[in-house]
């Protein structure tokens, strides 16, 4: 845990209620040429939809729709720049999850480039420098769980046992505004808000207990835990009623997104890479159905092998903050980290891997593939047979 630290470029944030009227303005910064990015289905067919194109054509902009369904593959990515790189895009609207807001980076990065990105994703091509220059961008989510509008980078995917999931990254990826308006995820289904809160809770605690946390995401991460701690279960039961809720874990999941961009995350986001390329587990659910395990795991690795890491002292801070009281030792405090998070993981009902298809023979195929920079920040290097018993215990 570095005391010496540097802060990446971050977007300009526009967070609360009715801050999506402030689209149309912000793009017209930038020229009167849109590409909106979008989700499958479900923004298209919300009253904020309706309501953005009358007020773009208000403010004199041209605009063009790029929906994406689904986690975005390369392929997909590289098809939808060609289509519109003719087109002078000025600014690039990414609106929907996690995967419509990559997608939308993607793109932005590449309209005015003449690459495929496959040239820069990280681990499976030439990886050559990203030259830019990039569309700005513009990222409203409508979850709250990645974080992506705060992130430099693009995660794309290519499914299948020789499949992938890697990242585009780049600073002048990060969008110009990120804007959030809670009001937007008042259509999330109770197994998305799972499923989201818990990739939002695993990247706080991620960066958290990072090799490379520093003062500046300790303070953020903390911030972004209380109101997990305070709301993610409240809006799991109370989708649509509890809007004060629903706030606190966009705001949490803008945290995550912060924290992880700037300082990494760990073991759990390192097996999510291979498990999200090789079966269909949307990301969500790995970061919900592995946190618990990955966290007893980490404990376990350093009480035996390193008991002076740091990592142990702020995994007993993590359990004051997520279960709101102080503990007489270290011990009990994990215990009861350990307790919470299995709690959660049960009463929102995140399944297990062998429902998507994982199984003891798979084990050796996942961890060779699971080294990545993620795993690179956990706070203790696991071997294979701790890595290994993670998955066991998740089947």
């Amino acid at each position: 845990m570095t005391t010496n630290f540097s802060i990446a470029r971050l977007p300009r944030i526009e967070f609360g209620d009715g801050v999506i009227q402030k689209l149309p303005q912000l793009a017209s910064q930038f020229g009167k040429t849109v590409l909106l990015v979008t989700g499958g289905n479900s923004f298209l067919e919300s009253e904020y939809w309706h309501r953005l194109q009358k007020a773009m054509v208000e403010h004199g902009l041209t605009f063009y729709l790029c929906p994406i369904s689904g986690e975005p593959s390369p392929d997909v990515i590289d098809s939808q720049v060609e289509v519109f790189a003719g087109k002078n895009i000025d600014v690039v609207i990414a609106i929907g999850g996690g995967s419509a807001l990559d997608a939308g980076k993607a793109i932005a990065g590449l309209l005015r480039v003449g690459r495929s990105v496959m040239d820069y994703l990280e681990g499976v091509g030439p990886e050559l420098p990203y030259e830019g220059p990039a569309v700005p961008l513009i990222a409203a989510p409508t979850t709250a769980g990645t974080g992506s509008e705060a992130t430099k980078n693009a995660v794309l995917s290519r499914h299948g046992k020789d499949g992938f999931k890697k990242s585009f990254r780049d600073d002048r990826l990060v969008a110009e505004y990120a804007v959030l308006d809670p009001q937007l995820l008042a259509s999330c289904p109770p197994a998305l808000i799972a499923a989201n809160g818990m990739d939002a809770l695993t990247q706080l605690m991620e960066s958290y207990v990072s090799l490379k946390a520093n003062p500046f995401t300790d303070a953020l991460a903390i911030s972004g835990l209380h109101d997990v701690r305070d709301s993610l279960l409240a809006w799991y039961e109370q989708p649509v009623e509890d809007a004060t809720s629903r706030a606190k874990m966009a705001y949490a999941a803008l945290l995550s997104g912060i924290t992880l961009a700037q300082c990494g995350l760990g073991s759990v986001h390192g097996l999510a890479s291979p498990l999200g390329a090789f079966y269909p587990i949307p990301h969500g659910v790995v970061c919900g159905t592995l946190v618990a395990e990955a966290t007893a795991v980490n404990i376990q690795a350093m009480r035996e092998r390193q008991p002076d890491n740091p990592g142990l002292a702020r995994y007993a801070r993590l359990a004051e903050v997520l279960c709101g009281r102080s503990f007489v030792n270290h011990e009990q405090a994990w215990m009861a980290l350990i307790d919470l998070l299995r709690d959660w993981s049960k009463r929102m009902q995140l399944p297990g891997l062998a429902g998507y298809g994982v199984g003891e023979n798979d084990f050796d195929h996942i961890v060779a593939h699971c080294r990545s920079s993620s795993m690179k920040t956990n706070p203790i290097v696991l071997s294979n047979a701790e890595i290994k018993s993670i998955l066991r215990t998740r089947l």
